[in-house]
């Protein structure tokens, strides 16, 4: 029997919220999106037919209240809600609280959730259905000798794994008995705070192993199907960060075994909707049909499921949705592969600051998706340009894909669209994503979990950029918009008008001071600069600029600007500058150097100053907290506090000013 969906409460916000609603519109059903005070104007409000407000920004007083989330289904009348990913998806009381209240939850049932949600209890279960497992202990015993044991028997590297655990945390590798005791409490103390539950188990570690799960999909009818295999190896701290389908090196046989004990897992769970079996594998040498071992089941969509959608061709979300409706699967002989895919997570962090998030206003964002001949392109979303990465949820901005029909010609097309994707206003992980795609060993297939903490300095050192480039760059920019050449409001730096007059001065601020630059001489293919009589140098062609400052040093950098009212903003594969324009008349307390200034968006967690204070340059004045992060803004200069707004426990925006200075009155003789 089925029962047709007309609208569908998306219980999630960013771009799966935006993903289920586009194939919902598709499909002829309307969609209600719920939002918190910090998504009041995000990109899936505004896409939704109806928006429900659900409380206060952090998660725990919104996306994750299950009775928040009812409520607004039954006040618009959504006959199902589907749970993205993340939130409230793989929680058995939220799925039970829809079914209670006559609404269809689209996704699994609440047992099946429970029999995959403690990895213990999941192992015992895929022994019994024939699955492999990893060697391992998964014993009710918690005494720390009696695992000290265990984990002797088993032999060194061991994981401790949190039963309850989950995106990394509640995880440690042991490399030597010594060290286990150690790494068992931190485990517990971690998997505690993050679950409520210190329960462990302990695993053989897998030598180079590779992460590589199997889509599947069951229905009411008893059908389950696999939608073949991703490789999820590229990680970092256990985070997913490339993603792509067919695995590299996949052979049939292979292929079959593992999708086959895929097929198995769900089975034994009667599983319906959309599901990912994980599989640890031996990546040491070739791909072996007892080389793999379950891992876990992840009761939910992916993140990384567009691979999937790509060399098959289906929408998945359709497919849950068609799913709970009660309709039946196909045959698992219609489910064809074809081609290659490749997907990268694009994060506003800074790889070169331990990729600290980089939190604030995106200015602008511009990607988009196509289709050329055999190669396919695909971006997902959900901000847009004056749209905030806001410090209480994942920082990810989108996710690039691209599909060919070889794996190289994949992987090179998503450098090219990550490196086309303009994005100005916070910092992304863009280079570090390109450097990952074309280093040889990926580039080989040579993979495994440890290949970013392998390659880490190479994959996350900064392009170099002087003082003088920056405000180099930063005057070509000005000029080229007074111009009014092609560049526009947002461009690349290339393409440069020639005939320009002899001399054009700009100016810019730093540290209170004006800094002024003028371009000397320009063509189509160069630009000679003085940064405060300092000669620099600019090679400029279609495609790329070389900066060559006093002939000592050459680079080769392609950059994109934004032009505002106060500043020009340039962007670089993720990296970002904000170089402060000198405007006559309106220079203001933030950057004449009168002020300390918020650089992101936080929280204020201390004031260490009070009006009428005198400070010294480089005092500490507030720290800030943001994404569980601290960060202390100084004092500017030396000086007497004149105000300050700064009040510990509110939330203060990038650019706010909280602490203003003025001039220290001489003492009188």
């Amino acid at each position: 029997m089925t029962t047709k969906i007309t609208k569908i409460l998306i219980a999630n916000r960013g771009e799966i919220a935006c993903r289920v609603i586009r194939t919902a519109r598709k499909m002829g059903i309307k969609t209600v999106a719920v939002y918190s005070d910090a998504d009041r104007s995000a990109l899936h409000v505004r896409m939704a037919d109806e928006t429900v407000h659900i409380g206060p920004s952090p998660a725990a007083e919104s996306y994750l209240i299950a009775d928040k989330i009812i409520a607004a289904a039954q006040q618009t009348g959504a006959d199902a809600i589907h749970p993205g990913y993340g939130f409230l998806s793989e929680n058995p009381a939220f799925v039970r609280a829809c079914h209670a209240a006559g609404i269809t939850f689209i996704g699994p049932s609440a047992e099946a959730m429970e029999a995959m949600g403690l990895k213990d209890a999941a192992k015992a279960l895929m022994t019994k259905a024939g699955v492999p497992v990893t060697p391992g202990y998964q014993g009710d015993n918690q005494d720390p000798d009696h695992l000290a044991e265990q984990a002797g028997k088993i032999g060194y590297p061991v994981l401790i794994k949190a039963v309850a655990g989950g995106g990394g945390k509640g995880m440690r590798k042991v490399d030597d008995a010594k060290d286990f005791k150690d790494a068992l409490a931190s485990c517990q103390r971690e998997a505690t705070a993050s679950f409520g539950n210190a329960v462990v188990l302990i695993e053989k570690y897998i030598l180079s192993p590779r992460h590589i799960e199997v889509q599947v999909f069951g229905d009411a009818h008893g059908n389950v199907v696999h939608m073949f295999e991703r490789d999820c190896s590229l990680q970092r701290r256990h985070q997913k960060v490339i993603e792509e389908a067919p695995a590299p090196g996949m052979t049939e046989d292979v292929r079959a075994a593992m999708t086959t004990a895929a097929v198995k897992a769900a089975q034994a769970v009667d599983y319906q909707g959309a599901g990912t079996v994980e599989f640890i594998v031996d990546g040491s040498g070739s791909l072996r049909t007892d080389g793999f071992w379950f891992m876990e089941m992840n009761t939910r969509l992916q993140v990384e499921h567009p691979v999937t959608e790509m060399i098959t061709g289906l929408d998945l979300v359709e497919w849950q949705i068609r799913v709970a409706q009660g309709e039946a699967l196909p045959d698992q002989t219609e489910i064809t592969l074809s081609g290659h895919a490749v997907e990268a997570r694009l994060y506003a962090e800074d790889p070169a600051n331990d990729f600290v998030p980089s939190i604030g206003r995106i200015q602008h964002i511009d990607s988009s998706s196509q289709s050329d001949g055999d190669i396919t392109t695909r971006v997902d979303t959900g901000v847009e340009s004056g749209g905030t990465v806001s410090i209480f949820y994942d920082p990810m901005i989108a996710k690039a894909i691209t599909h060919a029909e070889h794996r190289d010609e994949a992987i090179l097309n998503l450098g090219q669209l990550i490196d086309d994707m303009e994005v100005t206003g916070v910092k992304t992980n863009a280079g570090f994503l390109i450097r990952c795609l074309f280093t040889d060993d990926f580039i080989e297939g040579r993979i495994d979990t440890s290949f970013i903490a392998e390659h880490a300095t190479e994959l996350t050192a900064p392009d170099y950029i002087s003082r003088d480039e920056t405000y180099a760059l930063a005057a070509l920019a000005l000029h080229d918009q007074a111009t009014d050449s092609a560049f526009g409001a947002f461009g690349r730096l290339e393409g440069w008008r020639p005939n320009l007059p002899p001399r054009n001065r700009h100016h810019f601020i730093k540290d209170g001071e004006m800094i002024s630059v003028d371009i000397i001489d320009q063509n189509q293919t160069s630009a000679s600069l003085l940064v405060e009589g300092r000669a620099v140098h600019i090679s400029l062609a279609t495609e790329d600029a070389t900066l060559d400052n006093d002939a000592a040093l050459s680079h080769s950098i392609l950059w994109d600007s934004l032009v505002q009212r106060d500043a020009v903003s340039l962007t670089r594969m993720g990296d970002f500058i904000i170089v402060p324009r000198f405007v006559p008349g309106g220079q203001n307390a933030a950057t004449s150097g009168n002020a300390v200034i918020a650089p992101m968006s936080g929280k204020v967690i201390s004031v260490l100053v009070e009006p009428g204070a005198t400070v010294a340059a480089d005092q500490p004045l507030v720290i800030l907290e943001a994404m569980k992060m601290e960060m202390t803004l100084k004092s500017p200069r030396d000086g007497v506090v004149s105000e300050v707004t700064a009040v510990v426990g509110v939330l203060v925006d990038d650019g706010q000013a909280l602490v203003t200075l003025e001039d220290m009155v001489a003492d009188a003789e």
